[in-house]
């Protein structure tokens, strides 16, 4: 935390001397916004190095590579709109911080009209739906960058196959992420926001301390890829998070990469829907969660509607060290419910877990066989406002909006959590330089509670 201090100590010490000195330029908005720098001009197309802050309210137009800097720091307030115009790579090697609101959120776009139906199949999707084209490359940082903070930010529309690695840790030839960050000493927040459309994993982390809560992943991977991603040297929470029509997994938690931090996160009340089926390298290999390679987790109160498969824990994790349970399933077909427990690998059924595994595992059950999940197709219904269950179009539907996931008053998942632990919290609570709240678990599964908490889109 010295490093983040300083951090924080220098931009704050910047924002006093730029309104001392340039009060001409600051910004008139009725609710005062922090602005540090210089202002960054939205009147000509961005290139090559960018600092200060972008202005609410301002679109600002991308036409070529931008760098944020090392020792530099960019910052959008509310009401932002970055637009992307081509496949150009947004590197940061300094510090990156998006303070959008929940009345102002911003954009980093490309502008591109989404096609939010069912898709007609997978495969006309992978080669029409724009979500999976790569408009851009995505937000890349480099090992300098100490700290990013995205809030009430929509990333859309990236994944470009990279022409030449913009940063160390990628490789030329390879699909972008939407977000990759990297620093084992450095603070990655990202709260309130949403992740639209990949072509591999939208967000990955190899390195850092996280928080990233209460967001919405949609159509994210093509036909590969995980929502989130997060490798050896991570430590963190992830929770409140929907996650809809992911490629593979909607979280994946491995300890790849065997770096002297062993990759620890607490993954609690997220929803994960539909995920799973666009995957085509390894059947049978992700649909919600996946634990795996001597990463060690706390997995509690997640909601996991219609995936291909269920809560998976390999037999390469750190099965000693990990804790799971509160696991809530549903699904509309047979192949669905023969994976609540992922076969071929050691997912223990747990006691708090819905449907009882009792119910419907035979006598003597040994971890990963295989079983009949028959008496538990469309059992269950978790009684959402207004998203239609049964739902047998589970593998073509991959979109959230015109679709309300809140529960219902009678919802069956209500007050079945676990609420009797604590998150990692290792980030700083900061209205700017880190989160703004560390949700607390939950008493009812999924990331929408009954009390109006969690998830607020």
């Amino acid at each position: 935390m010295k490093m983040l201090t300083k951090i924080k100590f220098a931009l704050i010490a910047g924002l006093f001397l730029f309104q001392a000195c340039k009060k001409s330029d600051t910004v008139s908005v009725s609710t005062p916004q922090i602005q540090i720098g210089q202002t960054v001009s939205s009147a000509t197309c961005l290139s090559g190095s960018i600092k200060g802050t972008m202005l609410s309210g301002q679109t600002y137009n991308i036409c070529g590579d931008v760098t944020v800097n090392a020792g530099d720091t960019l910052l959008l307030q509310s009401g932002v709109t970055v637009k992307v115009n081509g496949k150009y790579n947004f590197i940061v090697k300094g510090t990156f911080i998006s303070l959008g609101t929940q009345s102002k959120p911003n954009y980093i776009t490309t502008g591109t009209t989404k096609q939010d139906s069912p898709f007609p199949s997978i495969a006309a999707a992978l080669t029409s739906d724009p979500a999976f084209q790569g408009g851009w490359y995505g937000i890349s940082c480099d090992t300098t960058c100490a700290l990013f903070v995205m809030k009430w930010t929509h990333v859309e529309f990236a994944g470009a196959t990279f022409a030449a690695a913009p940063v160390s840790g990628l490789t030329a030839n390879t699909a972008s992420y939407e977000i990759f960050f990297q620093n084992p000493k450095g603070v990655f927040v990202m709260e309130d926001s949403w992740i639209y459309g990949s072509t591999d994993d939208a967000v990955h982390i190899t390195d850092g301390k996280i928080s990233v809560m209460r967001n919405t992943f949609e159509k994210t991977g093509s036909n590969t890829g995980e929502s989130l991603n997060v490798k050896s040297g991570t430590v963190g929470d992830i929770a409140y998070n929907l996650f809809i029509g992911g490629a593979t997994n909607g979280t994946k938690i491995s300890n790849a990469g065997a770096t002297a931090i062993q990759c620890n996160v607490h993954c609690y009340n997220n929803t994960y829907i539909d995920c799973g089926y666009r995957q085509s390298t390894w059947a049978g290999h992700g649909g919600s969660i996946n634990l795996e390679k001597q990463a060690k987790a706390f997995i509690y109160n997640n909601l996991i509607v219609n995936c291909r498969v269920g809560l998976r824990v390999v037999n390469t994790a750190d099965t000693s060290n990990s804790n799971y349970g509160n696991s809530y399933f549903y699904g509309d077909s047979l192949t669905v419910a023969n994976q609540f427990y992922s076969v071929g690998d050691v997912t223990h059924p747990q006691t708090t877990d819905l449907p009882l595994p009792s119910g419907y595992l035979p006598a003597g059950y040994k971890l990963g066989a295989a079983y009949s999940g028959a008496t538990v197709v469309s059992t269950g219904n978790p009684l959402f406002k207004n998203f239609t269950l049964p739902n047998y179009q589970y593998q073509q539907y991959n979109y959230a909006s015109g679709n309300d996931f809140h529960l219902t008053a009678t919802s069956p998942v209500i007050s079945k959590a676990n609420a009797a632990f604590s998150p990692l919290a290792v980030v700083p609570v900061d209205a700017t330089f880190g989160a703004t709240q560390i949700t607390l678990p939950g008493n009812d599964i999924g990331c929408y509670q009954s009390n109006g908490t969690g998830n607020l889109h």
